[in-house]
């Protein structure tokens, strides 16, 4: 047993101590300084937590990992509103879990959430049990304020993933070594944790500073802001629906989706929400950033965010995750990004793309839709000549990628993989939306505050007069999951919110008949324009560029598609189409500048399609025009049944329902994700104690 605590002691005290992020904006002694100190023994516990300084390296260590990629390159999708862009025919395991296609093995499991969360649980509970036997200060509070938070954060995170999970609440080498639970925790209610760091974070929050009363420069540490936020977000969730099974008998007939049982808790939990949203609101510290500098509130919010502009930031942004350095920088932003092939930000393939039913759900009036969409991707116009050249080139409905965390918008990278962006976890705007949904659900319909939060969310995003809002309560909670949905794309929360709102079987189907009837152009999408005119626009290549989206005119003018389908072949004609083309522009009251060019896209046919290559090489394009850095399943297939034979393409939908969107969902399993059980280091391999989810 003593060599086994060494062991994992020694790797904790290193990971908490030596990589400590570096982006944190506290004044600290720095990495390389803290590794000139005297030399001690990384055992040595007492030593790590003889002083508050030592103990405050080793909190901020507890930080580091908090977001593993698997939550965003695994599970960020599947939401209704991002889906993954890789090709399903190769068991690719992003394609699988965004459709739902869980398995216990490799690929389609997650696997690496439950070791990284348990491994902080473990640094945390070794901070919360040596914190506590030292004297009591203003700053060991705080530190142990923090640690509480950090361990209550990780529950979150595995509850809403695995569903009940073992719970460890003291250090490994305090437990008892002849207790088979200290090696082989069995799964502990899901209630029981929630209640119990609902609790602990109710008792630390008075310890935690204000972020404007605290030294920090960021909001990359938890303050009260952070906190409150954590609290609501663990109360909706204790108090929300949840995938539940007889724990004893592990019976798959007893899968349900449900709230706990008792009735009288969940309303005190949406209460503790409550009352955590309206400390953030009622303290005044906080809004929601507002437009300025010819950017919309959003844009500038995201544009700043990115640049790691902090000062810009910090009204909205409560908590966010330090991503900076060579060890402490996650590859968030290389996921979820338009695509760039070649040039000054490198070849990246975007991973992920946005649902065109998504993109075309915003009212027109919208800010957020062209932040968090970019109907673009970064291409070369003129590979390997004297002066290459890179554009933004317009893609169709199936080529629309995420746009929050593009790769011009980032302060300059120290490599391709490391964007330095910090990771967001709370914003003022979902205080606002929780707020929102409390008081909804607590007055049996939308209170004057919760329609006033909802209100304040769209006025900032510019739709305030667009939108009515509901004044019934389940219509009312219609439009908090719609709001959450337009708000929120991209930052991995979606999925899980969902399931706790129990709406996510309802938006599965809702989206995919959605897809379907854009495929076939029928419903509300009857009258979608087939054809785009996109203005030809030359990539700056200059990190920090505003450039926000490329000029587009949807056409339904009979006359204007006839001209537009008619894209010549022959290069003597190109100067001929292109002032037609020109004509329509300004037609449309758009002022046309010397050098302006325009290209049609028919946006249902495959961005490889015919017309659509001969339409840009009419432009410019030249080598390798037909190939982006997205994955083949989009780029490569239409997204209309009449350009695809007749019938939906794959991604969509197939013949024998081996494919399609969300094609191995089930409700009342789902909702979960399996422990991974094929080799040693998946947790039900290692633990012969840990029960499998039913039904795998």
């Amino acid at each position: 047993m003593k060599n086994i605590t060494s062991t994992l002691r020694r790797k904790l005290i290193l990971s908490a101590l030596v990589t400590v992020s570096l982006s944190l904006g506290t004044s600290m002694t720095s990495c390389s300084d803290w590794l000139e100190m005297e030399a001690y023994t990384s055992d040595d516990i007492e030593t790590t937590f003889s002083d508050e300084v030592r103990a405050d390296k080793f909190v901020q260590g507890c930080y580091r990992g908090l977001i593993h990629n698997e939550m965003f390159y695994q599970l960020g999708m599947g939401e209704t509103v991002m889906h993954s862009c890789e090709d399903g025919s190769t068991n690719n395991s992003k394609y699988m879990m965004c459709n739902y296609k869980f398995d216990a093995l490799i690929p389609a499991t997650v696997t690496t959430i439950y070791k990284e969360q348990y491994r902080i649980i473990e640094a945390t509970n070794i901070a919360i049990s040596n914190l506590s036997k030292m004297p009591e200060t203003e700053k060991r509070n705080q530190l142990l304020g923090e640690a509480i938070c950090i361990r209550a954060f990780c529950y979150l995170n595995l509850i809403r993933i695995y569903g009940d999970v073992p719970a460890v609440y003291t250090p490994l080498e305090e437990m008892d070594p002849n207790d088979e639970n200290t090696f082989y925790p069995k799964r502990s209610s899901r209630d029981e944790i929630y209640d119990k760091v609902i609790s602990e974070v109710q008792s630390v929050i008075d310890w935690l500073p204000w972020f404007e009363e605290s030294d920090y420069q960021t909001p990359e540490r938890i303050t009260k802001q952070g906190a409150y936020a954590l609290l609501a977000r663990l109360a909706l969730y204790a108090g929300g629906y949840s995938l539940r099974w007889n724990l004893e008998t592990n019976d798959p007939a007893t899968l349900k989706m449900a709230r706990r049982d008792d009735a009288t808790r969940v309303k005190e939990l949406y209460q503790i929400a409550d009352n955590a949203c309206f400390q953030i609101i009622n303290h005044g510290s906080n809004s929601l950033v507002q437009a300025h500098e010819d950017m919309s509130g959003f844009q500038y919010l995201w544009y700043n965010h990115c640049q790691r502009n902090f000062a810009a930031t910090n009204t909205e942004i409560l908590w966010e995750t330090a991503q900076y350095g060579d060890v402490t920088n996650s590859q968030f932003t290389t996921y979820a990004q338009p695509g760039s092939r070649g040039g000054k930000y490198g070849s990246l393939k975007a991973m992920q793309f946005m649902l065109p039913t998504y993109y075309l759900s915003f009212n027109p009036k919208d800010t957020r839709r062209d932040v968090s969409c970019t109907s673009y991707s970064i291409y070369f116009l003129e590979k390997g000549s004297a002066n290459d050249t890179w554009v933004d080139v317009g893609t169709t409905y199936s080529c629309i990628m995420p746009g929050k965390f593009r790769l011009s918008w980032c302060v300059a990278p120290q490599s391709n993989k490391q964007r330095n962006l910090d990771i967001p976890i709370f914003r003022y705007a979902d205080v606002l939306l929780m707020y929102a949904e409390t008081q909804n659900y607590l007055n049996n319909g939308p209170t004057q505050a919760a329609k006033n939060a909802l209100q304040e969310v769209r006025n900032r995003a510019g739709v305030g007069e667009e939108l009515t809002i509901p004044n019934e309560q389940e219509a009312f909670d219609d439009a908090i999951v719609q709001e959450r949905k337009w708000e929120f794309a991209t930052e991995f929360t979606l999925r899980t919110d969902l399931i706790r709102m129990n709406r996510l079987t309802k938006e599965l189907a809702k989206t995919k008949q959605a897809m379907k009837d854009l495929s076939d152009r029928k419903n509300e999408y009857a009258n979608i324009p087939t054809y785009r005119l996109y203005k030809f626009h030359i990539d700056a290549q200059e990190y920090g560029d505003k450039f926000l989206a490329v000029d587009y005119i949807d056409l339904t003018d009979p006359s204007e598609i006839e001209v537009v389908k008619n894209v010549p072949t022959a290069k003597e004609e190109y100067d001929a189409f292109q002032e037609k083309i020109l004509n329509i522009v300004k037609a449309h009251n758009i002022e046309v500048s010397n050098g302006d060019k325009w290209y049609p896209v028919n946006m249902f046919e495959a961005y490889t399609s015919t017309f659509n290559g001969n339409s840009r090489k009419m432009v410019g394009f030249r080598a390798g025009f037909n190939t982006l850095q997205i994955g083949k399943i989009i780029y490569t297939l239409p997204t209309g049944s009449a350009e695809n034979g007749g019938k939906y393409p794959t991604w969509i939908e197939s013949a024998d329902g081996s494919d399609g969107l969300y094609y191995g969902f089930q409700e009342n399993k789902s909702e979960l994700c399996p422990f991974a059980a094929k080799s040693p280091g998946h947790p039900l391999v290692d633990n012969p104690n840990l029960t499998q989810l039913p039904g795998y």
